[in-house]
């Protein structure tokens, strides 16, 4: 047995200050101590340092110069390690659109790969498309948009050997309704986005078991007093979970606290909708098939939409950012890339959360929430002084 200890610990339910983080020999969470109790083992000081569970990113495309659509072993062992330096111990590979057949090799491949990788968790794939709609297309490419097909999800999900979590559909398509209470049934999480969607269109399929909207207000229909749209929907239907991009381009802070006020840290999913210059210098780069230039930090078509185009954010700078904004208290931000995507996404039973018995992925933040330290299973990842 093994102790961290440290000047805060940010635990499931409580923000503990100073005291002792057992580590188990095998690598898994024991017990928060207090700081008077007699400890009899190694200690791991931290000093005035704090320890949250490690982050959960389950939108994204990319990092370190490797994409998702690449469908290549070694890249997802790339991106696995690149992104211990974001934080991030699990992580849902996020496809865009492209062909069937395509999505389908994607899908086994990570499959296959998912227990071989050797830094951040696989913890699912999720799908961003093809059921979209061409009006909010973004950086999606529309010849490869489709109405929703159980038959093909179901394709997929026997290619992935089960490991898909999450699919994006946009409300209007035909048969959007019918498709989300099939695959909602299987646990499947079935999110909105890409979508010129009617606030009743969108209803309709989150009474049909839709539970999330992918990255809020981009790609979507805005909100107006008339017809309050994709967004109003986000905004106002309870018990729903929505993402949001925390880089300071895609979402005006003052709309990130409007969305985080109506949903709360429970509903908001921090996710970063990273593409592959993520940690990569300025310059050309392609996300799927599309040209996207980096630049001024942000990732943006070359064509003449010159449409956002995924985004270069950490996921540990999201939760800094929404801190420095003074939107949320830092345990709340830890929450939203942490807790609250493993609970979006199913998955809450295994990640997200420092408890006794779990696998002990965690971080170590300085006081200004800059991260030092990116452990999984209970060893050293990653550190700031390496």
């Amino acid at each position: 047995m093994k102790y961290i200890h440290a000047a805060k610990f940010f635990l499931h339910n409580t923000t503990e200050n100073e005291g002792y983080l057992e580590i188990t020999d095998d690598g898994f969470f024991g017990n928060y101590l207090p700081l008077n109790q007699k400890i009899q083992g190694e200690i791991i000081d931290y000093g005035k340092n704090w320890i949250a569970p490690g982050l959960m990113d389950t939108h994204i495309h990319g990092i370190g110069g490797h994409d998702v659509m690449d469908n290549d072993a070694a890249g997802l062992e790339a991106m696995s390690m690149a992104l211990l330096q974001c934080g991030v111990t699990s992580w849902l590979p996020t496809t865009i659109t492209g062909s069937k057949e395509q999505l389908a090799d994607i899908c086994t491949t990570i499959a296959t790969q998912q227990k071989q990788v050797s830094g951040a968790k696989i913890a699912g794939i999720n799908f961003e498309g093809p059921f979209f709609t061409a009006e909010h297309k973004g950086a999606q490419n529309p010849k490869y948009f489709l109405d929703p097909d159980v038959a093909v999800f179901e394709e997929w999900q026997a290619a992935a050997n089960g490991l898909l979590r999450q699919i994006t559909i946009a409300p209007e398509r035909s048969g959007a309704v019918a498709f989300t209470q099939a695959v909602s049934s299987t646990g499947v999480v079935v999110a909105l986005g890409h979508s010129s969607a009617t606030f009743a269109q969108a209803k309709a399929c989150v009474e049909a078991g839709a539970k999330t909207f992918t990255h809020a207000y981009n790609g979507m229909s805005p909100l107006n007093h008339r017809e309050p749209g994709m967004v109003g929907a986000a905004l106002s239907l309870q018990g729903i979970d929505a993402e949001l991009i925390c880089d300071g381009h895609h979402v005006n802070p003052y709309a990130a606290k409007i969305l985080i006020d109506a949903k709360t840290p429970e509903h908001t999913v921090l996710v970063t909708d990273c593409m592959s210059a993520g940690l990569m210098p300025d310059g050309d780069y392609m996300l799927g098939e599309l040209p996207v230039v980096v630049a001024n930090g942000t990732a943006r078509l070359k064509d003449s939409t010159h449409n956002l185009a995924g985004s270069i954010l950490r996921l540990n700078e999201a939760i800094k950012n929404l801190v420095n904004w003074n939107l949320v208290t830092p345990a709340q931000a830890i929450q939203m890339a942490s807790a609250t995507p493993a609970k979006s996404t199913n998955l809450a039973q295994e990640y997200g959360a420092i408890l006794p018995g779990r696998a002990a992925d965690f971080i170590v933040l300085d006081e200004q929430m800059n991260l030092q330290a990116t452990y999984i299973d209970g060893q050293e990842r990653y550190s700031v002084g390496e």
